[in-house]
């Protein structure tokens, strides 16, 4: 059974930085386009960073380049997000998300695998 377990969530002060990290399990994703993904209540779920396996192909969400950095290891089959300079509107519930094949997407419905989410909150 594949899972995708998001954690580093948390409340953070406006201009602070969180690491949220997604574990993956059940099947390897070295070769599988991940990325990141949130969601406010009332709103779809919009994209936020996504990048290939090898590194060398990123997307970032325009509000977010600049603070936020996607990397992964994929030894560990894990994805990150760095985030900085943290805004209030960066509050949302954050997803990891893989997929099959090998070209990175930004649309939420492409993508196969989902992780249950992680909160985060930006107080201003």
């Amino acid at each position: 059974q594949v899972q995708l377990v998001e954690s580093g969530g948390g409340l953070v002060q406006a201009g602070g930085s969180l690491r949220l990290s997604c574990a993956a399990s059940g099947r390897t994703f070295s070769r599988s386009p991940m990325g990141w993904f949130r969601q406010v209540p009332g709103k779809e779920r919009e994209f936020v960073a996504a990048m290939n396996w090898s590194g060398d192909d990123t997307r970032y969400l325009d509000s977010v380049k600049g603070r936020f950095t996607i990397s992964r290891d994929n030894t560990k089959n894990t994805v990150y997000l760095q985030m900085n300079s943290l805004k209030p509107e960066d509050t949302a519930v954050y997803y990891c998300a893989a997929k099959d094949g090998l070209m990175v997407v930004t649309t939420t419905s492409r993508y196969d695998y989902w992780g249950q989410g992680t909160q985060v909150t930006v107080s201003s």
